[in-house]
């Protein structure tokens, strides 16, 4: 037996397999997962794949111009460089995912 957890789908098993579910985890063999899997619908991403490179260009461009502005920030304003530290860290890190994700590497 194996265990699936799939919680948007309760109706689509009640109809298409008619398999009861109890707190969301569901028991089943392994034709009923092939069933399933033949019913759901595909996976779709929310950001374009096609729009990957261009996003991760705009962040990291960001975060390479951050870097610069935090180099030449004066050093009596520990709020203002942690603000900017922060937002440079925060985008160059997304920056860094879609660029993964854009050249094929599924993070």
């Amino acid at each position: 037996m194996t265990r699936v957890w799939h919680p948007r789908q309760r109706s689509l098993l009640r109809q298409r397999i008619g398999v009861q579910i109890k707190n969301t985890t569901i028991i089943m063999d392994y034709e009923t997962i092939q069933t399933l899997h033949r019913f759901l619908p595909p996976f779709s991403p929310y950001v374009s794949t096609s729009l990957l490179p261009f996003i991760a260009l705009v962040l990291l461009s960001s975060t390479f111009a951050l870097a610069f502005y935090f180099s030449t920030l004066p050093k009596t304003a520990p709020v203002r460089e942690l603000g900017v530290a922060l937002l440079a860290s925060v985008l160059g890190g997304f920056g860094v995912v879609a660029l993964f994700c854009s050249v094929g590497v599924y993070v």
